[in-house]
């Protein structure tokens, strides 16, 4: 796929690291599955993925999480 941000490079597939900060906590998701722009290097990550992701945070925080950094582990 063409790169919405940059117009000129092509995504490919590779991973990438989510920082979401929410209600004071703040996790770190490393190695996640995402298209990468070979150009700028943007990250496009998939609906499923970023549901799982906000789904990841949102334990954290119910378990009052201040600083949390994990490996992307699929559902």
């Amino acid at each position: 796929m063409m790169c919405v941000i940059c117009k000129t490079g092509e995504t490919h597939q590779g991973t990438a690291t989510v920082t979401l900060e929410r209600e004071g906590a703040t996790v770190v998701i490393k190695g996640v599955p995402a298209r990468v722009c070979t150009n700028c290097g943007e990250e496009y990550v998939e609906e499923s993925v970023t549901a799982h992701l906000l789904k990841t945070a949102e334990e954290a925080v119910r378990a009052g999480v201040q600083v949390d950094v994990r490996t992307y582990a699929a559902a």
